[in-house]
């Protein structure tokens, strides 16, 4: 059974886009990964955040990337 990672609800946080069941931005993996943090420190500051969630995430944002490129390269050819 999937599980919902991202939340996005006007109530929480204006809309910002959230770790599902938290109040914790995605935004911030990214800022910390940007940054050289690593996952486990992110799972330690913000212990709602579960590392399945963390998995997934990138793994859709993996494939995300992945069709944006090929549309992208759809479009030059």
């Amino acid at each position: 059974m999937e599980t919902q990672v991202i939340n996005i609800d006007k109530e929480i946080l204006g809309g910002t886009p959230v770790f599902n069941g938290t109040r914790v931005p995605i935004k911030n993996l990214f800022d910390y990964l940007e940054t050289g943090e690593s996952i486990d420190t992110f799972l330690k500051d913000f212990e709602g955040v579960t590392k399945e969630q963390v998995v997934k995430l990138l793994e859709m944002s993996q494939k995300l990337i992945e069709t944006s490129s090929n549309i992208l390269n759809e479009n030059i050819a």
